[in-house]
């Protein structure tokens, strides 16, 4: 840690706001420091302040440079709302793909071989629409380094890139911070901590635990969080108790989807083509391949939020696509946690409203719910633990706590197909495995059928009996 008369890019003194107190925090000029904190222990509160986000806090010292780039979920959001808002899809005769991605760029063409050096070159003439989330968010921190900041606060900067392009990221982070760019990550996994790091702090309880230079401390930074209880408290014996007896398919056969030869593509961008599919009861899924493969495009077909799922050969629950089904006959047996999903989920509504849109398949709830459902609801809260935040709006609240939210929203009704793409985005390492351990329950009593997607190779677990792997 700096002594206080030493230069350094970022200090504070005495710092409090709620959730959130930090005595003294220093970051000097020669130092790389990595934050970890998993949901609810005050590292999202410090998120917020340092980027500018979060002004009810006190402070005998809070030291900032004045060019701070910040890659967060709520920026990524921000941006994603700003582009719905300038949508023009019903003044053309096609989809607007949105904002090209050198737009959002300072001098693209000054900043060739960083583009390059993230694989984004043949991307930068396509809409922002038209983007994966994975590309979404190496773009996202493209805009923040082109800019010529002196800070730059990577917010779990890995959450939705592959393997190739982490291996990436941290060679240009490294190169960068060797031209004297100062790097601050925050992340919730401890396998997510960079090895371009020097210094390690861990939050714990609205504070920081401990912190110091990298040696030092790695093993109980890690085992800081490793220690701390996850919000995700659901068993399979409260699956089965909430789980209502399982509809038959038209034809009582047991496939659930059906694809032959798909195909999926934005305008005239081919997204992925010849694509043969079969899941049957039981038939776990993990689908995996790098950023902007199509993985999230395929769980769009089939849940029946891309338009070409009527183009396809494609059945679900034994019924052709496009035959007279109804859309929400479909839905009704199935389960979504996307990050479509999530960005989409814009309106005004509480936590307990939230979870309880899921039984009726709607993005905010318009239909008056019964007591039985509400007090399901609740019940679900319970387990998640955040029963103090049922009156709390959604967009309040921080993404962990958001996704932890829509997680329930897919599972209130017992799906009979779970359809979930990357769900563990923002969740620490105790909530991902006590999830992991309980989608594994839920499959080894096949309680449900699963369909997976994932980047992290740490999520690949045995009861998927088939894997998809695009790229």
């Amino acid at each position: 840690m700096n002594d206080p008369g030493e230069k350094v890019i970022l200090a504070i003194r005495q710092l409090v706001a709620e959730g959130l107190r930090i005595d003294r925090f220093a970051a000097g000029p020669e130092e790389a420091w990595c934050l970890v904190g998993g949901n609810g222990s005050g590292i999202e509160q410090f998120c917020e302040i340092i980027a500018g986000e979060k002004l009810d806090y006190r402070a005998r010292r809070l030291n900032l440079p004045p060019d701070i780039g910040v890659l967060s979920f709520k920026r990524q959001q921000s941006i994603f709302e700003a582009e719905l808002r300038k949508d023009d899809t019903d003044f053309l005769d096609r989809l607007d793909p949105g904002t090209p991605a050198r737009d959002f760029l300072t001098d693209p063409d000054r900043h060739g071989s960083l583009i390059e050096l993230f694989a984004f070159s043949d991307l930068l003439d396509r809409g922002y629409r038209q983007l994966s989330s994975g590309q979404a968010r190496k773009l996202c921190l493209l805009q923040q380094i082109t800019r010529g900041v002196g800070l730059l606060v990577l917010e779990n900067p890995y959450e939705g890139l592959d393997q190739t392009s982490r291996a990436e990221l941290d060679r240009v982070l490294a190169g960068m911070r060797d031209q004297g760019l100062a790097l601050l990550s925050l992340v919730s996994n401890s396998a997510d901590i960079p090895p371009w790091c020097t210094h390690l702090a861990a939050f714990r309880a609205g504070a920081i635990a401990v912190q110091g230079p990298r040696a030092d401390v790695l093993a109980e930074v890690t085992g800081c969080l490793a220690s701390q209880p996850p919000l995700f408290q659901v068993s399979v014996e409260d699956f089965r108790q909430d789980r209502r007896p399982p509809e038959e398919t038209n034809d009582a056969s047991v496939n659930l989807v059906t694809l032959r030869s798909g195909f999926a593509r934005y305008g005239e961008v081919e997204v992925f083509t010849g694509l043969d599919l079969a899941i049957d009861r039981g038939d776990h899924t993990l689908i995996t391949g790098p950023n902007g493969c199509g993985k999230s495009t395929l769980l769009q077909l089939i849940s029946g939020d891309h338009p070409l799922c009527y183009t396809n050969y494609l059945t679900l629950f034994g019924r052709r696509r496009g035959s007279g089904e109804s859309i929400w006959d479909l839905k009704r047996r199935m389960g979504i946690l996307s990050s479509d999903l999530h960005r989409n989920y814009r309106v005004a509504g509480s936590g307990l409203a939230t979870v309880v849109s899921g039984l009726f398949d709607s993005i905010g709830l318009y239909t008056r719910p019964s007591e039985t459902q509400l007090r399901l609801g609740r019940r679900w809260l319970e387990r998640l633990g955040l029963a103090h935040k049922a009156g709390q709006p959604f967009r309040w609240m921080h993404y962990g706590e958001q996704r932890l939210l829509l997680l329930a929203r897919a599972l209130i009704k017992s799906p009979q197909l779970l359809l979930l793409d990357e769900p563990t985005l923002g969740l620490d390492e105790p909530n991902r495995m006590a999830l992991l351990d309980f989608l594994a329950s839920i499959a080894h009593e096949q309680l449900t059928t699963i369909v997976y997607v994932s980047h992290r190779t740490d999520e690949h677990r045995d009861f998927f009996l088939q894997q998809v792997r695009f790229g």
